[in-house]
C-alpha cells in the first residue's frame, strides 16, 4: 500500500492511500473459504455450492469489508507514525463513482492540522491587575447586615419605613416567580418605597423593574433575572406580601463574635471590622485574579494570529455527536466555539513555551488545599493530614473530578505565568469600582 500526504495549505492536507490486490487478497480468499460451508444458492445443497458461485454472490461485499479493514488499520498506524497534531479526525472524501473493480483502489482523507504559531507573553498591553480593597462603607454595611441577620425579628401588622418584607415577585409572561425578603431602603426611588407603606400581609404591590434598584444587577438576586437581561429591563412585576417584620439589631458582644468566628477569635468591634476586611479582600482577590485571567485571555486571542482549518472543521462538526448537524447548524456551532478553540491552542502553546507541566503531585496538592479550605468553612480548622489525604484519594478516584481539578490547576499555573510575563499595571480600587470596571458600567 502506498500512503502519502498532499499539503493544500499550512493547516489543510489530504492523505492519499492507494490499495492494490496484494494488500487484501489473502484475507478475502480466507473469508471466501470460510463462507463456502455456509453459502446457500438455489439449486445447490448447503455446503455444496461451487467456489466460483460463492465468489460471485459474496465476493464483492467481502472485498469491500476487507479493504475497509485494511484501510482503517493502515490509516491509524500512519497517523501514529507521523505523529500528526490533528484538529478533529480524518474525513473520508466521498467518491460517487468509485470503481471497486479497478486494479488500484484510491482512498482520500481530509485532515485539519493544528497551526504552527508562537505567542508573545511579553507584548505591550493595557491589562490591569486590580487590587480590590474593602472600604469603610462596605465594612460598616456588612456590620449592619450581621446585626440585622442575627437580630430579633418582631412581627408588624403594617409596613413601615424600617420593615423587612417577605414576599414573592411574579410576572407570568417573563417566567418570574421568586420568593425573597426586601427592605424598603433597597429601592432606588422613595416613590417606590412609599407604595409599600401601610400595606398588610396579602396585599399586592406592583412595581416596574426600570430603575427599581440602584444597581440593575440586584434584579439578578431579587427577581432571579439573568445578567444578559437586566440592563434596560422595563416590565411590571407584582410583589405579594407574605410577612412583615422589623429587626431589633443584635448586640455586638462576645457571644455573637464567638458564634460567627469561633471562641476567642474576635473580641471587639475593631476585631470584627478587621476580620470582615480580611475575608472580603480574600474573596475580592479571587475575583480579581479571574478578571486578570480573562483579560489576558482576550488579549492573547486578539493578538495571536493564526489560521484554522475552518471549512474542514465545519464539515467535521456535521459528523460528530449523537445528532448530525446540517451545514447551516455546523456553521453556527463553529462560530460559537471558535474563540474557545483558539484559546485552547494558545493555552497549550503557552504551557509548552514556558515548560509548564501538570504532575499528579500538583493535582494532589491542589486538591488537599481545596479540601482544607472547605473543611475550615464548616468549622474543621485543624484536620489531620491522614483525614485530608483520605478525602483526596476518594476525590481523585473519580475521573470527572480529576478532569475538573486538572483544568483548575492549569488555570492557576497560567495565572501565575501571566502575572509574571504580561506585566500588568496594578491598580487599587474599591469593590464598587471593580464591579464597574468588570461590567463596563
Amino acid at each position: 500500500m502506498d500512503i502519502k500526504r498532499v499539503a493544500l495549505d499550512a493547516v489543510n492536507e489530504t492523505i492519499v492511500m492507494t490499495v492494490v490486490h496484494m494488500d487484501y487478497k489473502g484475507q478475502v480468499a480466507k473469508r471466501i473459504n470460510e463462507k463456502m460451508p455456509l453459502a446457500t444458492v438455489k439449486g445447490f445443497r448447503k455446503g455444496q455450492v461451487p467456489k466460483d458461485l460463492v465468489e460471485k454472490q459474496y465476493g464483492k461485499a467481502i472485498k469491500q469489508e476487507e479493504v475497509k479493514k485494511v484501510v482503517d488499520l493502515a490509516l491509524e498506524r500512519y497517523l501514529q507514525s507521523e505523529r500528526l497534531n490533528l484538529l478533529g479526525t480524518p474525513l473520508a472524501k466521498v467518491n460517487e463513482n468509485f470503481d471497486w473493480d479497478a486494479e488500484e483502489l484510491v482512498f482520500e482523507y481530509e485532515i485539519g492540522l493544528v497551526p504552527n504559531f508562537e505567542i508573545d507573553l511579553d507584548a505591550k498591553n493595557n491589562i490591569i491587575k486590580y487590587v480590590v480593597t474593602a472600604d469603610d462603607k462596605l465594612i460598616d454595611g456588612q456590620v449592619a447586615r450581621i446585626q440585622k441577620q442575627f437580630g430579633t425579628p418582631i412581627s408588624q401588622e403594617a409596613v413601615t419605613a424600617d420593615s423587612d418584607i417577605k414576599g414573592t415577585f411574579t410576572n407570568e409572561t417573563e417566567g418570574i416567580n421568586n420568593a425573597t425578603t426586601i427592605a424598603l431602603s433597597l429601592f432606588k426611588e422613595k416613590a417606590t418605597a412609599d407604595k409599600f407603606i401601610g400595606k398588610k400581609v396579602g396585599d399586592v404591590v406592583t412595581v416596574n423593574t426600570s430603575g427599581l434598584f440602584e444597581d440593575d444587577h440586584q434584579l439578578m438576586d431579587y427577581l432571579k433575572v439573568g445578567h444578559d437581561n437586566v440592563h434596560g429591563l422595563a416590565i411590571d412585576v407584582d410583589f405579594t406580601i407574605e410577612a412583615i417584620t422589623v429587626s431589633e439589631p443584635a448586640e455586638l458582644n462576645q457571644e455573637l463574635f464567638d458564634k460567627l468566628f469561633g471562641p476567642g477569635n474576635v473580641a471587639s468591634l475593631e476585631d470584627l471590622k478587621a476580620k470582615i476586611k480580611e475575608d472580603a479582600e480574600s474573596q475580592f482577590a479571587q475575583q480579581a485574579d479571574q478578571k486578570l485571567l480573562g483579560d489576558v485571555t482576550e488579549f492573547l486571542i486578539e493578538n495571536t494570529k493564526f489560521d484554522l482549518p475552518a471549512e474542514f472543521l465545519k464539515k467535521w462538526l456535521q459528523t460528530v455527536g449523537e445528532k448530525k448537524l446540517s451545514p447551516e447548524e455546523a456553521e453556527v456551532e463553529y462560530a460559537r466555539s471558535e474563540k474557545g478553540l483558539r484559546f485552547q491552542l494558545i493555552e497549550g502553546k503557552a504551557m509548552a513555551q514556558s515548560d509548564i507541566k501538570i504532575t499528579f503531585e500538583d493535582l494532589k496538592t491542589f486538591t488537599a488545599k481545596n479540601i482544607r479550605q472547605q473543611m475550615a468553612q464548616f468549622g474543621q480548622t485543624n484536620p489531620t493530614d491522614e483525614e485530608v489525604q483520605g478525602i483526596v484519594a476518594r476525590v481523585l478516584a473519580n475521573q470527572e473530578e480529576v478532569k475538573r481539578l486538572s483544568d483548575q490547576v492549569v488555570a492557576e499555573k497560567l495565572l501565575e505565568l501571566f502575572k509574571e510575563k504580561a506585566n500588568p499595571t496594578t491598580k487599587e480600587v474599591t469593590y464598587e469600582e471593580f464591579i464597574a470596571a468588570s461590567y463596563g458600567e
